[in-house]
């Protein structure tokens, strides 16, 4: 065998010292990458994020056992038990910057109980006081849909900074409205961005009973619920003197249009037709609460966001350029291998 000549030799190793150069480039680029991800640098831009003010109706047809969960095989929640489990998960999956705060609704107003806060800032607080949201708070069994919607999107507007409002109901207006007339509320469409969440199924079932602890009665019974609405009876409503908006329609339209099942009155199912005429009424858009992923969609639409300065953390670019050198350096000596076969 020949033995390789001087220049052959200083060539060979001009070329080993080449490749370890760039290999260990490489991975100090790579080391230095991942170094600066663990410091998590961050840039502040502005950014779209949701603020929302939720409205959660704690009534009692709220407690009707039909909101099916997909993640619960044939397991039926009752309505604002669901309402809660997938706002409770759909917090963690807001982006930060995101601010949501809580209100109740009952008979015919809603009570804010914890103004919009920051959701990563403040996930425990937000979370601890969804836990604590329970229908027994209400203490009355009237649910009054319209004037409680009225009620909350004032709320809404008279907050600083004017958050969205989200209204997450199953329209069970007791007692039920008249036929013909609803109350008339002088609010201008587009000055509240918002959704109405409708919850519940198309089946009517029994509305359950409880005591002031919150202890099950059974079901209400029709002799037991105000079957027609107070102004056929010659009552006056729960507001006294307060304006009427004539339908103009007559029978079962009008009745439909209310969302009014005469003598089923103790049984409730979801009023999605009526809760999606208020939402074209109020300039809202209405979402029919299925699953998490699909709320949280609608809860980031554009529509309930405002611009904010968030952060913006550089660490994902920061841990996609190290696995880049890495696959480099793979890549590199690859190539070293197959050109030393060949060689061979």
């Amino acid at each position: 065998m020949t033995p390789p000549s001087g220049a052959a030799t200083a060539s060979a190793w001009r070329r080993l010292r080449g490749g370890l150069g760039a290999d260990a480039g490489l991975l100090a680029g790579a080391a230095l990458a991942l170094a600066a991800a663990l410091a998590d640098p961050s840039w502040t831009l502005p950014r779209q994020r949701p603020a929302l003010v939720v409205t959660l109706d704690i009534t009692q047809s709220m407690q009707v056992a039909d909101a099916a969960d997909p993640e619960l095989t044939d397991v039926q929640l009752p309505r604002l038990v669901l309402a809660k489990r997938q706002l409770h998960q759909a917090l963690a999956q807001l982006p930060c910057g995101s601010q949501v705060g809580w209100a109740v609704f009952t008979e015919y107003r809603s009570y804010l109980l914890l103004a919009p806060l920051e959701v990563c800032s403040h996930l425990a607080e937000l979370r601890g006081t969804l836990a604590g949201i329970s229908n027994r708070m209400a203490w009355t069994g009237n649910s009054e849909v319209a004037k409680g919607l009225h009620s909350a999107w004032t709320i809404a507007q008279q907050l600083p900074e004017h958050p969205a409002l989200v209204f997450v109901t199953d329209g069970h207006e007791a007692p039920p409205l008249h036929p013909r007339y609803r109350p008339q509320f002088d609010d201008k469409p587009g000055e509240v961005n918002g959704l109405i969440v409708g919850v519940g199924g198309s089946l009517p079932l029994p509305i359950p009973k409880t005591d002031p602890s919150g202890r099950p009665l059974g079901p209400w019974h029709a002799d037991e619920v105000l079957q027609t609405n107070p102004r056929s009876l010659g009552r006056s409503g729960s507001v006294a003197g307060e304006p009427l908006a004539d339908e103009g329609q007559d029978g079962a339209a009008a009745s439909a249009l209310v969302g009014a099942t005469p003598g089923s009155e103790h049984l409730s199912a979801l009023r999605e037709a009526y809760l999606r005429r208020l939402a074209e009424e109020q300039g809202l858009a209405y979402h029919h609460l299925r699953d998490t992923a699909s709320l949280v969609r609608a809860l980031r639409s554009p529509s309930l966001a405002r611009w904010v300065d968030a952060r913006v953390s550089m660490a994902p670019a920061l841990l996609g350029l190290a696995l880049l050198l890495l696959l480099l350096r793979y890549r590199q000596a690859l190539r070293g291998v197959r050109r030393a076969r060949l060689r061979s």
